[in-house]
């Protein structure tokens, strides 16, 4: 049986700073790290050469080494938005966990993508007269190659200096006096602390693990948002001095903020959770870049447990679906209309996504219309020009979040011993806030070992 200081389940974005951090701080600490998915050299799927899943259980594109950390690697360092951390770390401390964050990426190899920021004081103050806040946050963009060869490159870096299980489920955690007892698909593990990185995709694992522990997950957040296609000069007079803005517009009945923005990007589909939406593709990517600048509006909503927050995204975009991966399209024009598009040969806005021309006002419910359409009114405000009918209305995106369980100023759970860093905590959403908690928590265990008692097996 295998014994560790500190065992870690999930090879997340998270977990792999928070690896990175213990080594360097205190390299004599026994670190252990399990995924249930592959190495990243190892890491093939068919949904990224537009095919269908070929993975089985276990999906390739979203689990194993880096995680969601293998997508296009657009780390904002920002308080405005991407989690809540600051709340419990303060806002200097987690600004400066993100500098570092950035830091170790050019380490190892992120310096070859310019960093650029979004903060605009001339435009924040115009958005504010029109009803729209700007959020600014300072960019390091690196796309999927470059996200690839940078977490390739820290996996090798700590090859040697921890042990890693891939292709490993854990199946049961026992808690006893001297630490834990996992029960893996592959062996027996005893470890005196946990750390648990598993995102997204471990969502139903962890509720289940902390669940057999007698702790239980509260609310979940599921944003849900048109994304649209424009002509990409149509914000040249708003993202003239940035590469990108985000807009957040703030009504009685919601909120809605813009995400992913892309200047000369592509629509994608995504495919989690057994659904497709439309996704945005920045122009570093391999495909040809496109005259369209495309973003989502999403509008945040709160359910009692998980479960309800799935089972509306499947309500709602399973129909569009069809059980397929239809993703359906309309221009403005007819979306402000509520008409069906009947074709798009002509249109001045090239989709670049190949969806089905329909009627996406009918196909969603009214909350999500209606922020577009108010957020589309306040736009051409801050413009002081329309937003040109031939634009593109698909849907529907989403963006999903862990349920919340209770974690402490320094992310240890209900249960001694037990940590949640990453998205699974649900304090962070997004690659940087998820690495700055990695970082975070790595100085603390490594500062404190005799008090977190993390030699109980040495």
């Amino acid at each position: 049986m295998n014994h560790h200081d500190i065992t870690i389940i999930g090879a997340g974005v998270s977990s792999i700073f928070f690896a990175y951090t213990l080594i360097n701080e205190n390299p004599d600490i026994s670190i252990h790290m399990i995924d249930v998915g592959k190495e990243l050299e190892n890491r093939h799927c068919g949904i990224d050469e537009g095919k269908e899943c070929t993975c089985g259980d276990t999906c390739s594109k979203y689990t194993g080494f880096s995680g969601l950390g293998k997508s296009e690697g657009k780390f904002n360092y920002t308080n405005d938005f991407g989690g809540e951390l600051h709340r419990k770390i303060g806002k200097e401390r987690a600004l400066r966990l993100m500098e570092e964050v950035d830091a170790i990426l050019c380490k190892f190899g992120g310096s070859v993508r310019e960093k650029y920021s979004t903060k605009n004081e001339a435009l924040s103050k115009k958005a504010r007269r029109h009803g729209l806040h700007a959020l600014s946050t300072e960019v390091r963009h690196l796309g999927t190659d470059l996200s690839q060869k940078i977490f390739q490159n820290m996996y090798e870096f700590m090859q040697d200096r921890m042990t890693f299980s891939f292709e490993t489920k854990v199946e049961t955690i026992r808690k006893n006096e001297k630490g834990f007892e996992l029960h893996t698909n592959q062996e027996k593990v005893h470890t005196n602390t946990i750390v648990v990185g598993t995102g997204m995709s471990g969502s139903i694992w962890l509720k289940k693990m902390m669940e057999s522990l007698s702790v239980y997950p509260g609310e979940t957040r599921l944003d849900m948002g048109c994304r649209v296609e424009m002509k990409e000069n149509q914000l040249k007079a708003i993202l003239q001095d940035t590469f990108e803005t985000k807009l957040k517009i703030q009504c009685r009945n919601y909120e809605g903020t813009t995400y992913c923005m892309n200047p000369r990007g592509r629509i994608i589909r995504k495919h989690q959770h057994g659904l497709v939406m439309p996704d945005g593709q920045n122009v570093y990517e391999k495909e040809t870049p496109s005259a369209n600048l495309n973003f989502t509006l999403f509008v945040p909503q709160y359910f009692s447990s998980y479960e309800d927050a799935m089972n509306r995204a499947v309500e709602i975009i399973g129909s569009i679906n069809r059980g397929k991966d239809r993703v359906v399209v309309q221009r403005l024009t007819d979306f402000k209309r509520g008409i069906r598009t009947e074709a798009l040969v002509g249109n001045e806005v090239v989709p670049s996504l190949n969806a089905d021309i329909g009627n996406v006002r009918k196909e969603i419910p009214k909350l999500y219309s209606q922020a577009l359409l108010d957020f589309l009114f306040a736009l051409e405000n801050l413009l002081g020009e329309e937003i040109h009918g031939d634009t593109l209305i698909y849907g529907l995106d989403a963006k999903f979040y862990e349920p919340k369980l209770f974690t402490d100023k320094f992310l240890e759970s209900e249960v001694k011993g037990i940590y949640l860093i990453g998205d699974c905590s649900g304090v962070t959403h997004s690659l940087s806030q998820a690495a700055a908690s990695g970082i975070y928590l790595g100085k603390h265990l490594a500062l404190l070992p005799g008090e977190n008692n993390l030699r109980g097996y040495r």
